[in-house]
């Protein structure tokens, strides 16, 4: 019996991994798809053609790296959808305007009318019953200490430059975020629970806990659709 038979895991689920930066959402991402056979869909920032120009001048490329992030995680979701589910998703589409273009909106690097044309056009895209929301949101979370413990061990280096305020601002926000979101559901886990990297039979609660997740909110979806 394999693991989606295990624990009652559609074949069809799609997994999303959320987080403050540290948290260890590659890590979760990689280790679910090994043990339910999915498919991964990973955040291809490399590609993205603003980024240079971003980190030279927040205040003029904001709006921009937003509207390609929100495009390029859209055109991912149908993508993930069309094949028919089967993935586990590193970061999702609801961080980028409930962490990212927030902050960037309360520190004055986006203008009032770039924030409300990105916010507006994020609800019409995203928050709506014809967008393929995923069946399960993990969010990973733990104490700050931990947190930056992990960005410490792993070492890149502009990690490392960056002032431990930002990392504390960035987890406050991500710790008010998950508490007001309700787009989908939600599995909180603590990272000190578990050691994915060292124990690989840790991931065996965390499959049981995404099986009844599902199960629960597919059930209540199924009884709360319109009758014919």
């Amino acid at each position: 019996m394999n693991a989606r038979e295990k624990f009652g895991i559609p074949h069809d689920s799609v997994i999303t991994i959320a987080g403050t930066v540290g948290v260890g959402k590659s890590t979760m991402t990689n280790s679910l798809s090994q043990a339910l056979n999915f498919r991964t869909s990973f955040e291809k920032v490399e590609k993205n053609p603003y980024l240079d120009s971003f980190y030279k001048n927040f205040e003029r490329w904001s709006f921009h790296l937003q509207i390609y992030f929100l495009a390029e995680r859209f055109k991912e979701q149908k993508k993930i959808f069309e094949y028919g589910g089967g993935f586990i998703q590193d970061r999702s589409i609801y961080e980028d305007t409930g962490i990212f273009a927030k902050m960037h909106y309360d520190k004055g690097t986006m203008s009032p009318t770039d924030y409300d044309t990105y916010t507006s056009l994020f609800d019409a895209m995203v928050m709506t019953p014809y967008f393929p929301h995923p069946d399960l949101l993990i969010y990973l979370e733990g104490s700050f200490d931990d947190v930056v413990g992990r960005i410490k061990e792993r070492g890149r280096p502009m990690e490392q430059e960056t002032p431990i305020e930002y990392w504390e601002e960035m987890y406050n926000r991500y710790e008010d975020w998950i508490d007001d979101f309700n787009a989908c559901p939600v599995l909180r886990l603590n990272i000190a629970d578990y050691d994915l990297l060292n124990d690989e039979d840790s991931v065996e609660p965390i499959l049981e806990k995404i099986g009844h997740f599902i199960q629960q909110a597919r059930k209540w979806r199924a009884s709360h659709l319109p009758s014919s």
